[in-house]
């Protein structure tokens, strides 16, 4: 607090005070905390960069003294200071170019007092200069046969930069490895062989590179060019040169050019030629080099006679220092005049060769001779052929674009001509033969093999095999080469091949096991290299009767109450099956043991039914007897049964029963599971004991509940299955608890669905004779449907029923008036009893080339029904024994009666077959023809029809009668065919489908 007193010359003293605020330490001048300041900065900075912040001490101008100013007394123009004392640059400082420190004076005054300081600065450096070469392109030469380690040259750098940064390493790139660079030095030193033939300069850049980070480099190329020494001897073109000359060459002509080369530069490279040996030698010489061009000339004229060939050794010298010498011949041939024809060394000759020789092989030489000089070099051959090829020196050779075929031909025989020059030539003649020897070029090849192949099934062995078919392939080769053998690819256990192709069963074949086996048959050569061939057969066993009709049970029993019993009634139903097929799978039942008057059994269904109400039974009686069932097989064969009856008068079982022994339910198909199908029921007799039901069957498909409601347990199919037959056990409380079993019947109803045929087209021909009711084709649709639903009805339209009508039941299209000929077509509906129809088109051809005084009549010993089975096999046999094509018009029964009949039962039978005969391009034989050759022939006839009925057949020739003329017989005769057909004795057959 600061107190003061004013004197106002008044009687009383007056005071005031105010507060005074320190402000500063010391005196209240401005001044620098330090003398000197420091700080460092590296070069090349834009304007602007701080360096240090200057502190000092002064008042501040809010307490009402003087503002300060701080300024830059030296180095103004690079530095400058702020008010608040940031020191920094006004210019970019270079390390390089200038001081590298600065000592600034700086100053503080607020316009009354004022103080100076230093400011110390150190500039530091930057890698910003890149080493700098003193020339950017060096050429530099040394010889070619410089060691390595010789020094090249010198290329040096320099770097304006300091320390690290302007130390310099250098490296070299270039050069294919043959020079080197001191890192250090730059120096250039030879590092490889030189040869400046192969390579006369390299074009190398050297790089320089500080060691500052980040590196400057700098490059400057760098040229060595490869001197040349006199390291290579001349070399002339030809180790040897040749040249023939006549005779009757004068002086002074130009004989050869020689050349020889020597890659050396100036007078190292200069070449000049001499001879310096002729041998035989002559005086004067007989030949002249010129020095400078290398032309050889001839001195004087030769003479054959004294010398035929000569030696020139000749060589050229460089212009080096010392010299160096290349050498060469010269073989100079005197040339004869052309006086004596060229000879074979053959008068013929005969060569073989196989049928795969390469295109342009080589075959064998001709030697040709000549006495005169040259011999045949200048020859040539003539010859016609455009299989072989021979060149100038006679090789005789298989011409590029042709191959040889043995099987085409087998042997070339060549007139050959040599001349021994193109003008006024002499000649000389030869004859070449060539045989053309077999390669194994052929694979064996199958004959036709039927479809499948059929044995008999049956326990054979390699001791007793069975032979099923012989196969026998070709090979168009000759020798080993077209011999074949016939074997299975792979090893089989059951069949295998003889050496004569015939294959064999040699294991057992059982039908009902396997019907069909597939073998891949080999067929292989004995060439070499071995050819084969494959292909795959079928073998299909025919049926055997060796099975056993089999029951499905040992024994059967039923029980009936007396008071249910009526006549007719059926008790049970016996089943018995056979794996065989055929006849041989037929069952007939019948009792072989024990005889009942109350029991009868159906012979084809195995049903056992009452033949009376047993009002004459009185007490409960046990029928046993003994089942068998026998199959149609020959010889046939059979099994037994054993069947119990049980006759009771008051009650079946003591215990659980049920109120039926069977039951049958049905319902619709796809309905949806958990339907109820029906309801069984049992009595445990006693109502102190409760029932339980299972499902002993069918489990999956059905189940039952506490109270005996049957239900499904998914959707059924009547498609799949129509009938299920379930078992139901009905087991009571008692102890030991007693059961009863109950046969659920469950049959699947059918929902209608459309039926369908299996082609759009049915085609098929008849001949205009043919009577009503001669079968056309037989059509077929399918009805998914079962039952009466799938019964399906055939039909044509009104119109077409004039001259076709088709059979409701069968689908069997068969003629009502075939009149005329050509093509005729009709549309044949099938219908399903709930009106779902389909419709397909039947094209008829009607063809009219034969009479009815063409037909001929045979009878047979077989059943009708058996001879409708094997129509083609019967116009197969009939053709191969008469040599004519056969067509049966049609098939009738000559025994009478109705279907049945035809049934395997019925014996003897005697079927009437008529049929045409044609020959080569359809025309009809007559009739008379016919029966002479089936008279004449009956033997052979016969045969061919046993292969088909077997060895009980027999035949005979109906004859037609004779007292009538052709015409009348041919009406009669129609006649006939017509009336056996309205009787419904004609079974109508199949004629041509296609």
């Amino acid at each position: 607090m600061f107190f003061s007193t004013s004197p106002l010359g008044g009687i009383i003293s007056r005071s005031s005070s105010t507060q005074v605020k320190i402000l500063a330490p010391g005196d209240s001048k401005p001044q620098f905390l330090q003398k000197v300041y420091r700080g460092i900065i590296e070069e090349e900075q834009d304007p602007g960069v701080g360096i240090l912040r200057v502190n000092f001490l002064a008042v501040p101008p809010e307490a009402g003294m003087t503002t300060v100013t701080l300024q830059v007394e030296t180095e103004a123009d690079k530095f400058a200071i702020s008010s608040n004392g940031e020191f920094t640059t006004k210019v970019k400082l270079d390390y390089d170019e200038a001081p590298h420190n600065y000592s600034v004076e700086i100053s503080i005054s607020d316009g009354i007092s004022r103080d100076t300081a230093v400011v110390e600065v150190q500039v530091t450096d930057v890698n910003d200069n890149s080493p700098v070469f003193a020339s950017g392109s060096v050429t530099a030469s040394v010889p070619e046969d410089a060691e390595v380690g010789t020094n090249v040259t010198v290329v040096p750098a320099t770097d304006k930069d300091s320390g690290f940064n302007k130390e310099i390493r250098y490296s070299l790139r270039g050069g294919e490895g043959r020079f080197t660079l001191d890192p250090v030095t730059g120096q250039v030193s030879v590092a490889g062989e030189l040869d400046r033939e192969t390579k006369p300069e390299y074009n190398l850049l050297v790089v320089a590179e500080d060691q500052g980070r980040p590196a400057r480099t700098a490059t400057a190329s760098l040229l060595v060019r490869v001197s040349d020494i006199n390291d290579n001897v001349p070399k002339f073109s030809e180790a040897e040169y040749q040249v023939e000359v006549s005779e009757t060459e004068s002086a002074g002509t130009s004989l050869l050019a020689l050349s020889a080369v020597d890659p050396d530069e100036g007078a190292n490279g200069a070449v000049t030629y001499s001879i310096f040996q002729q041998s035989p030698s002559s005086d004067p010489a007989a030949f002249e080099l010129d020095s400078l061009s290398g032309i050889l000339r001839l001195v004087q004229a030769l003479d054959y006679s004294e010398v035929k060939v000569y030696h020139l050794m000749v060589q050229a010298s460089d212009g080096g220092v010392p010299s160096l010498v290349g050498n060469s011949s010269v073989v100079v041939k005197v040339k004869d005049v052309n006086n004596n024809p060229p000879e074979f060394s053959k008068e013929s000759y005969d060569v073989a060769v196989f049928e795969n020789l390469a295109s342009g092989a080589s075959i064998l030489t001709l030697e040709v001779t000549d006495r005169d000089e040259g011999g045949f070099s200048n020859g040539y051959f003539l010859y016609d052929n455009d299989t072989f090829d021979i060149s100038k020196q006679g090789v005789v050779s298989l011409r590029k674009d042709v191959t040889l075929d043995r099987e085409t031909t087998d042997s070339y025989i060549l007139q050959v001509v040599a001349v021994d020059q193109v003008t006024d030539g002499l000649s000389a003649t030869t004859q070449l033969s060539i045989t053309v020897l077999d390669y194994n070029d052929n694979s064996p090849q199958f004959p036709v093999i039927p479809a499948p192949l059929w044995i008999p099934e049956g326990d054979y062995s390699e001791e007793t095999p069975k032979e099923v078919f012989a196969i026998v392939p070709t090979d168009a080769d000759l020798g080993p080469n077209g011999e074949v053998t016939v074997s299975l690819a792979a090893p089989h256990p059951l069949f295998r091949f003889r050496e004569d192709g015939m294959l064999l069963a040699v294991g057992p074949l059982d039908r009902e096991s396997r019907e069909t086996y597939d073998l891949v048959v080999k067929a292989s050569d004995k060439g070499s290299p071995q050819r084969e061939n494959i292909t795959t057969i079928s073998v299909s066993l025919s049926d055997v009767n060796d099975n056993r009709p089999e029951f499905s049970s040992g024994s059967y029993v039923s029980s009936i109450l007396l008071k249910d019993a009526e006549k007719g009634k059926l008790l049970l139903t016996l089943t018995a099956t056979d794996r065989d097929a055929g006849n041989n799978s037929l069952i007939t039942y019948s009792f072989s043991e024990g005889s009942s008057p109350y029991l009868a059994l159906n012979g084809e269904t195995g049903a056992v039914t009452l033949t009376s109400d047993l009002s004459d039974v009185t007490e409960d009686t046990t029928l046993i007897l003994t089942a068998m069932a026998k199959d149609h097989g020959r010889p046939p064969l059979n099994s037994t049964a054993r069947l119990v009856v049980n006759l009771r008068v008051v009650s079946l079982v003591e215990g659980v029963a049920f109120r039926s022994p069977s039951y049958n339910f049905s319902l619709s198909e796809n309905q949806p599971a958990g339907v109820t199908v029906g309801n069984v029921w049992a009595s445990s007799g006693n109502d102190l004991y409760d029932v339980a039901y299972a499902l002993k069957t069918h489990s999956d498909l059905f189940s039952i509940d506490a109270d005996g409601a049957i239900l499904t347990k998914t959707q059924l199919d009547k498609e799949e299955q129509d009938w299920y037959i379930l078992e139901v056990e009905a087991v009571d409380t008692r102890t030991p608890p007693t059961s009863a079993t109950a046969v659920v019947r469950v049959q699947v109803d059918d929902v209608n669905e459309a039926p369908q045929f299996p082609t759009e087209v049915y085609k098929a021909s008849v001949f205009s004779i043919a009577p009503y009711k001669t079968s056309v084709v037989h059509v077929k649709a399918s009805d998914p449907d079962v039952g009466d639903e799938g019964e399906l009805v055939y039909s044509v339209s009104a119109e077409t029923s004039r001259y076709f009508d088709v059979e409701p039941s069968s689908g069997l299209v068969y003629v009502v008036s075939a009149v005329g000929q050509g093509e005729f077509t009709m549309q044949v509906t099938a219908t399903d009893p709930r009106g779902l129809h389909a419709t397909t088109e039947v094209e008829v051809e009607i063809q009219g080339s034969a009479s009815s005084s063409d037909v001929v009549v045979i009878s047979l010993n077989q059943p009708a029904n058996t001879v409708e089975k094997k129509v083609p096999q019967l116009e197969e046999s009939l053709g191969s024994a008469l040599g004519w094509t056969v067509s049966i018009i049609q098939v009738s029964s000559a025994t009478g009666g109705g279907p049945e009949s035809r049934s395997l039962r019925e014996t003897p039978a005697r079927t009437l077959v008529s049929f045409i005969a044609m020959e080569e391009g359809g025309k009809v034989v007559s009739s008379e023809e016919v029966i002479k050759k089936l008279q004449s022939q009956s033997a052979s006839v016969k045969a061919e029809l046993v292969k088909v009925f077997g060895d009980s057949l027999h035949f005979d020739v109906e004859l037609p009668p004779q007292s009538f003329a052709s015409d009348q017989a041919a009406v009669i005769a129609l006649g006939v065919l017509l009336a056996l057909s309205m009787l419904g004795l004609i079974v109508s057959v199949v004629l041509i489908v296609r």
